[in-house]
């Protein structure tokens, strides 16, 4: 269940942009390698201490987020939704190949010296629990949380659902849709970067991570807890993980089947997700 905070953090940026611009980023996992990445240059760099590259590490990303967003993916966002899957997946194969060029396919991980990285408590005689895992899973549910209330409370957040619903009369009413889908796409890489730190704490990271094993879990959280839902991403993360560990105490090989066949399940049985609701004609 823990680990479910770890893939909802995968899985928040990518449902919050195509819930705001209908845009499926095949690029997500490869930019949350990006900012592990980065953190490690900072700590090494700078050496301060790990929780604090969280500090420069996100606002880097979230700068880049906005620019991307007003140059590529706008660009290609006007020609159609088709040519955004086009620009991504580049994207993707240019980060990839960019972090294999430069930094080698040797693994690397964040904070492994740490006693939040390697500490754990028990909870009665069996159960061994880890705190980096209970940290995720508060920080998770602390960015959804304020992804709630920037969205319903905030000035920006009431026009980026305006934007959502209806962009056209959103800019007949004097709102520039695409300063509002910039900024979308900033508090979306935001939280690919914490999503990107929080696994080179939970694991390695290596160049090719992004595509394997980050974007596949948060297409399949994003998926069970329904698209566009960002609580659905919690739910659908949680699910995942349990799936996961279920198939591994049959078999550790079955551990990564399990999700996805619980992933296909949801699929058939009920497409829209488990949160969202049914479209009404």
């Amino acid at each position: 269940m823990l680990t479910g905070g770890l893939y909802a953090l995968f899985a928040c940026g990518l449902s919050l942009m195509f819930g705001v611009m209908k845009v499926v980023n095949l690029a997500h996992g490869d930019l949350a390698v990006i900012a592990g990445y980065l953190a490690v240059g900072v700590i090494t760099v700078t050496h301060i201490p790990v929780l604090w590259s969280f500090v420069i590490v996100v606002p880097v990303m979230a700068v880049l987020g906005y620019v991307l967003q007003r140059t590529v993916i706008e660009t290609a966002l006007d020609r159609s939704v088709l040519t955004t899957l086009l620009v991504t997946f580049g994207l993707s194969i240019v980060i990839e190949n960019g972090l294999l060029q430069f930094f080698t396919a040797n693994s690397r991980a964040i904070g492994t010296g740490l006693a939040l990285v390697s500490g754990s408590f028990k909870l009665g005689s069996q159960i061994q629990i880890a705190y980096l895992l209970v940290v995720i899973f508060a920080v998770a549910v602390a960015v959804l949380l304020g992804l709630q209330y920037f969205l319903s409370a905030s000035r920006y957040g009431r026009l980026i659902r305006a934007v959502a619903d209806d962009r056209e009369a959103a800019q007949l009413a004097g709102a520039d849709y695409r300063h509002v889908f910039g900024i979308a796409a900033a508090i979306a890489f935001g939280t690919v970067a914490l999503a990107g730190i929080a696994y080179g704490m939970y694991s390695q990271l290596q160049p090719t991570t992004g595509t394997d094993t980050i974007l596949l879990f948060a297409f399949a959280a994003v998926v069970i807890g329904g698209l566009g839902s960002l609580w659905g991403t919690l739910l659908g993360g949680v699910v995942l993980g349990v799936a996961q560990q279920i198939g591994a105490q049959i078999n550790i090989s079955y551990e990564v089947l399990a999700g996805y066949l619980v992933f296909l399940a949801v699929l058939v049985v009920r497409p829209q997700g488990l949160t969202a609701r049914r479209a009404q004609s």
